[in-house]
């Protein structure tokens, strides 16, 4: 039985006393059986690999890579499906690959999207029962407008729209009971997870420090007392900026797992995909990319979990920013440690610097006997839009860029087996890819290479949203 069916058994036949007293019993059992799940999904992944694998022996190439695109497919529907129901870490990776792996076939990305979209959600009943015992009175006495069917279900939680007693247009967001478990079972299993997503797109992927520094992450992003802390922080900063969009919180309406926040409407992802013009969409692109850079560089805290679903898009091109209950903070030292290697890429163009770059942040350890410009070939791929004077990201790009990174058998081989990832660069990594992907999608144009340099050298604007960011920010100092 699904985690999902037996929370809405369990609520619609026995009330929401009943309901959470059976769920707290079943939940002893839902690490092993997640635990379980994830073992015979990556079982019976390998072994279709494998056996697409033996098929292909001998085989002409087209016919090869036929088969290779129906593996990809039929795993990338078995991931959909089953984490899907499962919510927690599993899910949000999911939806990390969904967006990221270009070298898909377009109906394994298409089946991976779903995960993009709502999870299924938990009985009214019990998110009523959750908010009463957070807000201390039930949905219809906390708010003078409820909607018992979420709008969104995700990950941690789903969110409801009600209106506060004062009228005020309002989101809710209500976290899942035992969601904590379920991380806890996610992080004990993301090894070999991440094991599975090796053999179905991300080549070679070490998960030690993706597994420790999301164990961290996610840790805070259950307490929505931290999210909104981090909401109210980004709101703060961003007050007033000309495109960039941060919700309010509500915090005489929020709790440890209750978030209120002012209600945005908006386009989603699917809908700007489809609806907007081409102007429209470069605009939102150079918005999205601004805000990560500005968020990295000036704020020095920044939203690490830079998927579509988070967003909300407006016909002016701004776009508002959702969920911040993973945000990454520079620890002292943290960021001035990683920097120079970015600099040496991007400012200096230069591989013998950015190999002692490299050492001293803990990305290679000194005596790897490297030539600096094989480092330099490799390392530099991801960041290509900023080494030329102006760029197009695709998803054809992000795609062959994706290839080169993960090819542990290619010509960057020797540079692969001696790279190590600090914990500290997991999550600005995933940013950047995150950016890269949404950009590719968008098929974004711009002088990249320029705006970057913004921010690294404090250079001129370069564009009109450039400009206006700085005239935002001249006035935010006085």
């Amino acid at each position: 039985m699904k985690r999902s069916q037996l929370i809405t058994l369990a609520a619609g036949g026995l009330g929401a006393g009943a309901a959470i007293t059976g769920l707290a019993k079943a939940l002893a059992d839902v690490r092993t059986k997640r635990a379980m799940r994830v073992w015979r999904m990556t079982v019976r992944n390998t072994s279709r690999f494998v056996a697409t694998k033996v098929r292909g022996v001998g085989t002409p190439a087209e016919r090869r890579a036929e088969l290779d695109a129906q593996f990809a497919i039929r795993s990338a529907e078995d991931v959909a499906r089953e984490l899907g129901n499962m919510k927690g870490v599993l899910m949000k990776v999911g939806q990390l690959v969904s967006y990221i792996a270009e070298g898909l076939p377009d109906e394994a990305q298409q089946a991976l999207a779903a995960l993009q979209a709502d999870a299924e959600p938990m009985a009214p009943t019990l998110a009523a029962h959750v908010v009463t015992k957070e807000l201390g009175a039930p949905p219809e006495r906390s708010f003078a407008r409820w909607t018992d069917l979420p709008v969104a279900a995700a990950s941690v939680g789903q969110v409801h729209r009600a209106y506060t007693l004062d009228g005020q247009d309002v989101a809710v967001k209500v976290q899942y009971p035992g969601i904590d478990e379920a991380i806890d079972a996610d992080l004990d299993s993301a090894e070999v997870f991440y094991g599975m997503f090796s053999v179905l797109a991300l080549h070679g992927l070490d998960p030690k420090g993706f597994v420790d520094e999301l164990r961290a992450r996610m840790r805070e992003e259950l307490d929505y007392v931290h999210e909104l802390a981090n909401q109210q922080e980004f709101a703060r900063y961003y007050a007033g900026h000309p495109w960039i969009r941060i919700p309010a919180g509500i915090p005489e309406l929020s709790t440890a797992r209750v978030l209120t926040t002012e209600w945005v409407d908006g386009m989603a992802w699917e809908q700007f995909l489809t609806a907007a013009a081409p102007a429209t969409k470069q605009r939102a692109a150079e918005v999205i990319w601004r805000f990560a850079q500005h968020s990295v560089h000036r704020l020095r805290a920044f939203n690490g979990d830079p998927h579509p679903g988070n967003y909300r898009f407006h016909h002016d091109g701004s776009v508002t920013f959702l969920d911040f209950g993973l945000v990454k903070r520079w620890a002292p030292g943290e960021w001035e440690r990683l920097e120079p290697s970015l600099d040496a890429i991007v400012v200096h163009r230069d591989p013998e610097r950015l190999v002692r770059a490299m050492e001293h942040a803990g990305f290679l350890r000194s005596g790897h006997g490297l030539p600096a410009g094989a480092v330099y070939d490799y390392v530099s791929s991801p960041y290509l839009p900023y080494l030329l004077d102006e760029f197009t990201f695709t998803r054809a790009w992000m795609r062959d860029t994706l290839a080169t990174i993960f090819d542990l058998a290619g010509p960057h081989a020797d540079v692969i087996a001696r790279l190590n990832m600090p914990a500290s660069f997991v999550i600005l990594d995933r940013v950047v890819w995150g950016v890269s992907a949404i950009m590719g999608k968008l098929e974004a144009t711009g002088p990249w290479r320029a705006m970057l340099l913004e921010y690294r050298t404090g250079t001129g604007s370069v564009t009109e949203l450039g400009a206006a960011e700085a005239h935002w920010l001249s006035s935010k100092s006085h």
